[in-house]
């Protein structure tokens, strides 16, 4: 790897004079200073979210995740089996805007894509016991593919 010396040199002051930055001490502003800070482009985040991935050593092969419900003494269980799979959350951006009368509110914008691969369940069952096997599931669900959006989600007060 070749580094031209001029440009290392202004890559090295600009290191230092960034850490001299962040060595000053933090100063408290008064409510006048504070009124004057703009936060600029808010908060982005995304996600990739892998749910008992298979491909991975030690994989659980039999997942469950339940939920009781009780009617005149009974409980009944509503099982989904083998939850699995991954979810791809392009970014979305968190941030405050103004409306045309002057007023804040927060916007959310929604994400570009999310991709699911082989998202869904091996099986969905209601049963007095969660632990016993399955022996009528109510269906399968499995899921490829992509949704697409555009546009933001607006909150404010009233």
């Amino acid at each position: 790897m070749v580094i031209d010396m001029k440009k290392g040199w202004a890559l090295l002051a600009a290191m230092l004079l960034s850490m001299q930055v962040l060595a000053r001490p933090l100063q408290a502003l008064d409510d006048g200073e504070l009124a004057g800070v703009s936060g600029g482009d808010g908060v982005s985040f995304a996600a990739h979210i892998a749910l008992n991935d298979p491909t991975l050593s030690g994989a659980v092969t039999d997942s469950r995740l339940s939920t009781g419900f009780q009617v005149d003494g009974k409980t009944t269980y509503i099982v989904i089996r083998n939850l699995r799979g991954t979810i791809d959350v392009s970014p979305m951006n968190l941030s405050v805007q103004k409306k045309p009368d002057g007023s804040d509110y927060l916007a959310l914008t929604l994400p570009e894509t999310l991709r699911y691969g082989n998202w869904g369940y091996e099986s969905l069952s209601a049963q007095a016991d969660p632990l016993a096997p399955v022996t009528e599931s109510l269906g399968r669900v499995n899921v490829n593919g992509a949704l697409h959006f555009q546009g933001q989600m607006r909150f404010w007060a009233h």
